[in-house]
Protein backbone atom coordinates (compact mmCIF):
# COMPACT_ATOMS: atom_id res chain seq x y z
CA UNK A 1 0.00 0.00 0.00
CA UNK A 2 0.95 3.60 -0.62
CA UNK A 3 1.87 6.05 1.96
CA UNK A 4 -0.43 9.04 0.67
CA UNK A 5 -0.50 12.85 1.14
CA UNK A 6 -4.08 14.08 0.44
CA UNK A 7 -5.09 17.39 -0.85
CA UNK A 8 -8.84 18.27 -1.56
CA UNK A 9 -11.50 20.39 -0.35
CA UNK A 10 -15.59 19.91 -1.61
CA UNK A 11 -17.41 17.01 -1.97
CA UNK A 12 -16.16 15.67 -4.55
CA UNK A 13 -12.35 15.41 -3.42
CA UNK A 14 -13.99 13.81 0.01
CA UNK A 15 -15.40 11.20 -2.42
CA UNK A 16 -12.61 10.25 -3.53
CA UNK A 17 -10.60 10.54 0.02
CA UNK A 18 -13.12 7.73 1.15
CA UNK A 19 -12.25 5.78 -1.69
CA UNK A 20 -8.43 5.77 -0.90
CA UNK A 21 -8.57 5.38 2.70
CA UNK A 22 -11.24 2.58 2.22
CA UNK A 23 -8.62 0.70 -0.41
CA UNK A 24 -6.38 0.14 2.43
CA UNK A 25 -3.34 2.96 1.41
CA UNK A 26 -1.95 5.05 4.63
CA UNK A 27 -3.12 8.58 4.57
CA UNK A 28 -0.38 10.28 5.98
CA UNK A 29 -1.97 13.65 5.93
CA UNK A 30 -5.07 15.22 4.39
CA UNK A 31 -4.44 19.64 3.04
CA UNK A 32 -7.58 20.91 3.02
CA UNK A 33 -8.65 24.63 2.70
CA UNK A 34 -9.33 26.85 5.70
CA UNK A 35 -12.54 26.83 7.43
CA UNK A 36 -14.82 29.41 5.82
CA UNK A 37 -17.48 31.49 7.25
CA UNK A 38 -20.95 30.37 6.42
CA UNK A 39 -24.76 31.30 7.33
CA UNK A 40 -26.57 33.98 8.92
CA UNK A 41 -24.44 33.81 11.89
CA UNK A 42 -21.10 33.61 9.44
CA UNK A 43 -19.96 30.59 11.67
CA UNK A 44 -16.79 28.74 10.84
CA UNK A 45 -17.62 25.83 8.59
CA UNK A 46 -15.26 22.65 8.12
CA UNK A 47 -14.77 21.68 4.03
CA UNK A 48 -16.22 17.84 3.18
CA UNK A 49 -12.60 16.67 3.08
CA UNK A 50 -11.49 18.19 6.76
CA UNK A 51 -14.97 16.46 8.08
CA UNK A 52 -14.03 13.05 6.45
CA UNK A 53 -10.25 13.56 7.81
CA UNK A 54 -11.71 13.99 11.66
CA UNK A 55 -13.50 11.22 11.52
CA UNK A 56 -10.78 8.53 10.50
CA UNK A 57 -8.79 10.64 12.61
CA UNK A 58 -6.38 11.71 9.80
CA UNK A 59 -3.23 14.30 10.12
CA UNK A 60 -4.94 18.11 8.82
CA UNK A 61 -3.44 20.72 7.45
CA UNK A 62 -4.76 24.01 6.14
CA UNK A 63 -2.45 26.49 5.14
CA UNK A 64 -3.33 29.65 4.09
CA UNK A 65 -1.08 29.55 1.03
CA UNK A 66 1.34 26.52 -0.74
CA UNK A 67 3.43 29.07 -2.46
CA UNK A 68 6.04 30.79 -0.80
CA UNK A 69 5.13 28.90 2.62
CA UNK A 70 8.78 27.22 3.19
CA UNK A 71 7.41 26.01 6.89
CA UNK A 72 4.75 23.74 5.28
CA UNK A 73 7.06 22.39 2.45
CA UNK A 74 9.42 21.38 4.74
CA UNK A 75 6.13 19.51 6.79
CA UNK A 76 5.41 17.61 3.76
CA UNK A 77 8.58 16.48 2.83
CA UNK A 78 9.23 15.26 6.50
CA UNK A 79 6.12 12.85 5.74
CA UNK A 80 7.84 11.91 2.41
CA UNK A 81 5.08 10.51 0.68
CA UNK A 82 5.06 8.07 -1.88
CA UNK A 83 2.37 10.03 -3.69
CA UNK A 84 0.47 13.07 -3.45
CA UNK A 85 -3.20 13.05 -4.34
CA UNK A 86 -4.84 16.25 -5.28
CA UNK A 87 -8.74 16.50 -6.29
CA UNK A 88 -10.13 19.72 -6.48
CA UNK A 89 -7.95 21.23 -3.94
CA UNK A 90 -8.39 24.80 -5.40
CA UNK A 91 -4.81 26.24 -5.07
CA UNK A 92 -2.11 26.08 -8.11
CA UNK A 93 0.83 23.86 -6.46
CA UNK A 94 4.36 25.35 -6.44
CA UNK A 95 7.07 22.94 -8.37
CA UNK A 96 8.95 22.47 -4.69
CA UNK A 97 6.09 20.74 -3.62
CA UNK A 98 5.46 18.20 -6.80
CA UNK A 99 9.03 17.20 -6.79
CA UNK A 100 8.56 15.91 -2.99
CA UNK A 101 7.09 11.99 -3.46
CA UNK A 102 8.91 9.40 -5.07
CA UNK A 103 6.00 8.51 -7.72
CA UNK A 104 4.82 11.87 -8.35
CA UNK A 105 1.37 14.22 -7.97
CA UNK A 106 -1.60 12.47 -9.54
CA UNK A 107 -4.73 14.62 -10.00
CA UNK A 108 -8.50 13.44 -10.39
CA UNK A 109 -9.83 15.93 -13.42
CA UNK A 110 -13.70 16.35 -13.95
CA UNK A 111 -13.45 16.45 -17.80
CA UNK A 112 -11.91 14.45 -21.14
CA UNK A 113 -8.67 16.22 -21.02
CA UNK A 114 -7.22 18.19 -23.03
CA UNK A 115 -10.69 19.51 -23.11
CA UNK A 116 -11.49 21.88 -20.65
CA UNK A 117 -8.49 22.48 -18.29
CA UNK A 118 -9.42 24.73 -15.32
CA UNK A 119 -11.27 25.50 -12.34
CA UNK A 120 -15.04 24.44 -13.72
CA UNK A 121 -15.15 21.34 -16.32
CA UNK A 122 -18.39 19.89 -15.45
CA UNK A 123 -20.35 23.42 -15.64
CA UNK A 124 -18.74 23.91 -18.91
CA UNK A 125 -19.64 20.72 -20.16
CA UNK A 126 -23.01 21.29 -18.97
CA UNK A 127 -23.22 25.06 -20.08
CA UNK A 128 -22.14 24.15 -23.82
CA UNK A 129 -24.52 21.22 -24.08
CA UNK A 130 -22.15 18.48 -24.53
CA UNK A 131 -23.29 15.03 -24.92
CA UNK A 132 -20.61 13.70 -22.86
CA UNK A 133 -17.62 14.18 -20.85
CA UNK A 134 -15.55 11.89 -18.06
CA UNK A 135 -12.63 11.76 -15.67
CA UNK A 136 -9.00 11.78 -16.09
CA UNK A 137 -6.32 11.06 -14.22
CA UNK A 138 -2.71 12.68 -14.75
CA UNK A 139 0.66 13.21 -13.63
CA UNK A 140 0.43 16.73 -12.63
CA UNK A 141 3.51 19.25 -13.61
CA UNK A 142 3.60 23.10 -13.06
CA UNK A 143 0.99 24.22 -16.01
CA UNK A 144 -2.81 24.03 -15.53
CA UNK A 145 -4.17 20.73 -15.80
CA UNK A 146 -1.42 20.09 -18.44
CA UNK A 147 0.85 16.77 -17.03
CA UNK A 148 0.42 13.69 -18.62
CA UNK A 149 -2.69 11.38 -18.55
CA UNK A 150 -2.72 8.11 -16.77
CA UNK A 151 -6.39 6.51 -17.36
CA UNK A 152 -9.98 8.53 -18.64
CA UNK A 153 -13.70 6.55 -17.85
CA UNK A 154 -16.32 8.54 -20.50
CA UNK A 155 -19.43 8.68 -19.40
CA UNK A 156 -22.96 10.45 -21.20
CA UNK A 157 -24.61 13.79 -20.00
CA UNK A 158 -28.08 13.34 -19.36
CA UNK A 159 -30.38 15.62 -21.56
CA UNK A 160 -31.66 17.51 -18.75
CA UNK A 161 -28.76 16.94 -16.02
CA UNK A 162 -27.42 19.65 -14.35
CA UNK A 163 -24.20 20.34 -13.02
CA UNK A 164 -24.90 19.77 -9.63
CA UNK A 165 -26.49 16.01 -10.90
CA UNK A 166 -23.16 15.42 -12.96
CA UNK A 167 -20.93 16.30 -10.12
CA UNK A 168 -22.35 13.82 -8.11
CA UNK A 169 -22.22 11.18 -10.78
CA UNK A 170 -18.33 12.51 -11.41
CA UNK A 171 -17.11 12.35 -8.05
CA UNK A 172 -18.12 8.88 -7.45
CA UNK A 173 -16.27 8.06 -10.97
CA UNK A 174 -13.25 10.35 -10.36
CA UNK A 175 -12.87 8.17 -6.53
CA UNK A 176 -12.84 4.82 -8.38
CA UNK A 177 -10.91 5.80 -10.94
CA UNK A 178 -8.10 7.09 -8.64
CA UNK A 179 -7.98 4.10 -7.26
CA UNK A 180 -7.47 2.08 -9.96
CA UNK A 181 -4.63 4.74 -10.75
CA UNK A 182 -3.17 4.57 -7.51
CA UNK A 183 -3.05 0.43 -7.85
CA UNK A 184 -1.60 1.09 -11.31
CA UNK A 185 0.95 3.22 -10.27
CA UNK A 186 2.11 1.04 -7.22
CA UNK A 187 2.96 -2.03 -9.51
CA UNK A 188 4.78 0.52 -12.00
CA UNK A 189 2.45 0.04 -14.79
CA UNK A 190 0.76 2.96 -14.72
CA UNK A 191 0.71 4.34 -18.16
CA UNK A 192 1.87 8.19 -19.41
CA UNK A 193 0.49 10.00 -22.28
CA UNK A 194 1.39 13.75 -23.59
CA UNK A 195 -1.99 15.84 -23.70
CA UNK A 196 -0.86 17.69 -27.15
CA UNK A 197 -1.65 21.23 -27.87
CA UNK A 198 -5.05 20.60 -28.92
CA UNK A 199 -6.75 21.90 -25.97
CA UNK A 200 -9.61 23.72 -24.87
CA UNK A 201 -10.02 25.95 -21.71
CA UNK A 202 -12.84 25.43 -18.69
CA UNK A 203 -12.50 29.18 -16.27
CA UNK A 204 -13.92 30.47 -13.34
CA UNK A 205 -17.67 31.26 -13.50
CA UNK A 206 -18.69 34.64 -13.36
CA UNK A 207 -21.76 35.76 -11.74
CA UNK A 208 -22.48 38.34 -15.04
CA UNK A 209 -23.09 35.18 -17.07
CA UNK A 210 -26.16 34.17 -15.20
CA UNK A 211 -28.27 36.61 -16.44
CA UNK A 212 -30.71 35.07 -19.71
CA UNK A 213 -29.83 36.98 -22.53
CA UNK A 214 -33.57 36.57 -23.99
CA UNK A 215 -32.99 38.36 -27.51
CA UNK A 216 -29.58 36.66 -28.33
CA UNK A 217 -29.52 33.24 -26.95
CA UNK A 218 -31.60 30.36 -28.42
CA UNK A 219 -34.24 28.42 -25.92
CA UNK A 220 -31.31 25.10 -26.20
CA UNK A 221 -28.35 28.03 -25.22
CA UNK A 222 -30.86 29.32 -22.11
CA UNK A 223 -31.56 25.65 -20.93
CA UNK A 224 -28.27 24.75 -21.10
CA UNK A 225 -27.53 27.82 -18.92
CA UNK A 226 -29.82 27.32 -16.38
CA UNK A 227 -28.94 23.55 -16.28
CA UNK A 228 -25.23 24.29 -16.18
CA UNK A 229 -25.77 27.23 -12.88
CA UNK A 230 -27.99 24.83 -10.76
CA UNK A 231 -26.60 24.27 -8.49
CA UNK A 232 -24.22 26.90 -8.34
CA UNK A 233 -26.08 30.27 -9.06
CA UNK A 234 -28.90 30.12 -10.78
CA UNK A 235 -29.86 31.54 -13.83
CA UNK A 236 -32.36 34.48 -13.33
CA UNK A 237 -34.30 37.20 -15.41
CA UNK A 238 -36.20 40.69 -13.89
CA UNK A 239 -39.88 40.66 -14.51
CA UNK A 240 -41.58 44.12 -13.49
CA UNK A 241 -38.46 44.83 -11.92
CA UNK A 242 -37.89 41.63 -9.42
CA UNK A 243 -35.63 39.17 -9.85
CA UNK A 244 -36.71 35.83 -10.41
CA UNK A 245 -34.36 32.52 -11.05
CA UNK A 246 -35.08 29.69 -13.20
CA UNK A 247 -33.94 26.36 -11.84
CA UNK A 248 -35.34 24.27 -14.07
CA UNK A 249 -37.25 24.47 -17.51
CA UNK A 250 -37.51 22.31 -20.68
CA UNK A 251 -37.42 23.68 -24.30
CA UNK A 252 -40.56 23.19 -27.15
CA UNK A 253 -40.88 23.78 -30.29
CA UNK A 254 -43.90 26.13 -31.51
CA UNK A 255 -45.62 22.49 -33.30
CA UNK A 256 -44.98 21.29 -29.59
CA UNK A 257 -47.09 24.22 -27.75
CA UNK A 258 -49.51 23.80 -30.14
CA UNK A 259 -50.35 20.18 -29.75
CA UNK A 260 -50.34 20.86 -25.85
CA UNK A 261 -52.39 23.40 -26.55
CA UNK A 262 -54.92 23.41 -29.40
CA UNK A 263 -56.57 26.57 -28.45
CA UNK A 264 -53.41 28.61 -29.19
CA UNK A 265 -52.96 27.46 -32.96
CA UNK A 266 -55.51 30.67 -34.08
CA UNK A 267 -52.74 32.75 -32.48
CA UNK A 268 -50.09 30.36 -34.65
CA UNK A 269 -49.43 33.62 -37.74
CA UNK A 270 -48.72 36.07 -34.86
CA UNK A 271 -45.80 33.88 -32.62
CA UNK A 272 -42.73 35.61 -35.33
CA UNK A 273 -43.74 38.66 -34.02
CA UNK A 274 -43.62 38.26 -30.74
CA UNK A 275 -40.40 39.49 -28.74
CA UNK A 276 -38.03 36.76 -27.02
CA UNK A 277 -38.91 36.74 -23.09
CA UNK A 278 -42.66 37.26 -23.99
CA UNK A 279 -45.26 35.31 -21.48
CA UNK A 280 -46.74 33.42 -23.93
CA UNK A 281 -49.12 31.07 -21.64
CA UNK A 282 -49.47 31.29 -17.52
CA UNK A 283 -51.73 29.16 -15.56
CA UNK A 284 -50.81 27.34 -12.48
CA UNK A 285 -52.30 24.26 -13.40
CA UNK A 286 -50.88 24.54 -17.07
CA UNK A 287 -47.65 26.18 -16.21
CA UNK A 288 -45.37 28.83 -17.60
CA UNK A 289 -44.38 29.23 -21.31
CA UNK A 290 -42.14 32.25 -22.52
CA UNK A 291 -41.18 32.78 -26.16
CA UNK A 292 -37.42 32.22 -26.75
CA UNK A 293 -35.42 32.50 -30.55
CA UNK A 294 -35.73 28.82 -31.59
CA UNK A 295 -38.31 28.28 -29.48
CA UNK A 296 -40.45 27.68 -26.44
CA UNK A 297 -39.26 27.74 -22.69
CA UNK A 298 -41.70 26.09 -20.58
CA UNK A 299 -40.04 27.04 -16.99
CA UNK A 300 -40.61 23.85 -14.26
CA UNK A 301 -39.06 25.04 -11.42
CA UNK A 302 -38.17 28.91 -10.03
CA UNK A 303 -37.47 30.84 -7.76
CA UNK A 304 -38.87 34.81 -6.58
CA UNK A 305 -37.14 37.34 -5.45
CA UNK A 306 -36.39 36.95 -1.77
CA UNK A 307 -38.55 33.57 -1.56
CA UNK A 308 -37.61 29.74 -2.21
CA UNK A 309 -37.36 27.59 -4.91
CA UNK A 310 -40.81 25.76 -5.77
CA UNK A 311 -42.04 24.01 -8.94
CA UNK A 312 -44.14 26.82 -11.39
CA UNK A 313 -47.34 25.78 -10.24
CA UNK A 314 -46.94 26.75 -6.44
CA UNK A 315 -45.25 29.58 -7.80
CA UNK A 316 -48.22 30.87 -10.17
CA UNK A 317 -50.99 30.24 -7.50
CA UNK A 318 -49.25 32.82 -5.19
CA UNK A 319 -47.57 35.08 -8.28
CA UNK A 320 -49.85 36.42 -11.08
CA UNK A 321 -47.99 36.09 -14.28
CA UNK A 322 -49.99 37.61 -17.37
CA UNK A 323 -49.65 36.65 -20.44
CA UNK A 324 -47.90 38.94 -22.57
CA UNK A 325 -45.79 40.61 -19.84
CA UNK A 326 -41.83 40.17 -20.53
CA UNK A 327 -38.72 39.09 -18.78
CA UNK A 328 -35.88 41.37 -19.46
Amino acid sequence: MLRIVFMGTPDFAAESLKSVYEAGHKIEAVVTNMDKPKGRGMKLVASPVKEYALEKNLKIFQPQKVRNNPEFIEEIKNINPDVICVVAYGKILPKELLDIPRLGCINVHGSLLPKYRGAAPIQWAVLNGDSNTGITTMYMDVGMDTGDMILKEETAIGENETTGELWDRLSKIGANLLVKTLGLVEQGKAPREKQGEDFTLAPMLQKEMAKIDWENKTANEIKNLVRGLNPIMGAYSFLNGKKIKFWKVQVLSEEELKQEYPELAEYAYRMPKIEPGTVLFSEPRKGLYIKAKEGIIKVLEIQGENAKRMNIGDFLRGNKVEAGTMFE
